[in-house]
């Protein structure tokens, strides 16, 4: 059986320049929210993200879809470039409290030989993590989506996304980044998809010395998001963050967000979107050859 490994998703470098387009409902708000008229229909959301996938995965090292709105149409459609790998997102995202991913289970759906067939080398798990949840059931979870991934040969990636406690309000967003990353950090993944300290803001100082933090609580190769973090801020946030030991990016937002619901996606796709993930992949590139 084929066995993939990291290589199979970073750019000559070693680093990784990864694309998501796996946001779900909240893709459907970014489309109200930049004024689309009516609703948002499942439509409009596949067609822009299987655009993105054509016009940017050149760029792109990996590319991480979703299974509920594009995963069948990139693949029919041959959407994404053979030198970019795809990863499936894997992750039942599950409503309520009024927000659209309250929590997550395991995707059963997901086939891992069906998804490896059609050219798939890794999955992804979105994990919850809130101080005041049960830590057994979360690396429950993740043992068990470890298992799926490398009994069927494809690589792990977890992406540990802290919320504020159920009960009390007290909620220290970099804490919990850290006690998340110290929980999860060794639990049998791949590679380990993080969110940005203090947000990409604050000084080149303050940011470095928040991303070291981090780096001393995941002993496996990580990479941050960009959900949260300005996009003229995340260029020097991926640049930090290597420096601390990062390997890269698995971003979306950053790249993409700002054409949301605009005319003509696909040249705003190519014209606006394209040259800023090409400079983020020159960064990885920049920031590997220092190692």
């Amino acid at each position: 059986m084929t066995q993939y490994t990291l290589k199979d998703l970073t750019r000559p470098s070693g680093g990784f320049a990864m694309l998501a387009v796996d946001q779900r409902e909240a893709m459907r708000f970014m489309f109200s929210a930049a004024g689309v008229k009516g609703p948002v229909t499942d439509q409009q959301l596949t067609d822009f993200k299987v655009s993105a996938a054509k016009t940017l995965s050149p760029f792109a090292s990996a590319i991480l879809v979703d299974q509920q709105f594009c995963y069948r149409q990139v693949v029919e459609q041959q959407a994404v470039d053979k030198r970019c790998a795809t990863i499936v997102a894997a992750d039942k995202f599950i409503p309520g409290n009024g927000i659209p991913v309250d929590s997550v289970i395991i995707d059963k759906s997901i086939d891992p030989q069906a998804v490896k067939r059609d050219g798939a080398k890794a999955l992804k798990l979105l994990v919850l993590w809130r101080s005041d949840e049960d830590p057994q059931q979360r690396l429950q979870m993740v043992d068990e989506f470890n298992r799926l991934c490398h009994q069927n040969g494809l690589l792990s990636i977890i992406e540990p996304v802290v919320r504020p406690p159920r009960c009390g309000d007290k909620f220290d967003r970099e804490q919990a980044i850290l006690d998340a990353a110290k929980e999860l950090g060794n639990s049998g993944a791949d590679l380990y998809k993080v969110e940005m300290p203090l947000y990409g803001k604050g000084s080149q100082q303050e940011l470095l010395v928040a991303a070291q933090k981090l780096n001393e609580q995941i002993p496996i190769p990580w990479v941050i998001l960009s959900s949260g973090v300005d996009e003229k801020l995340f260029p020097r946030a991926v640049r930090i963050a290597m420096q601390a030991g990062a390997s890269g990016f698995l971003a979306g937002r950053a790249v993409w967000a700002s054409v949301v619901g605009l005319p003509d996606t696909g040249l705003m796709l190519s014209d606006v979107c394209a040259p800023k993930l090409q400079r983020l992949g020159e960064i990885v590139d920049e920031m590997m050859a220092r190692r």
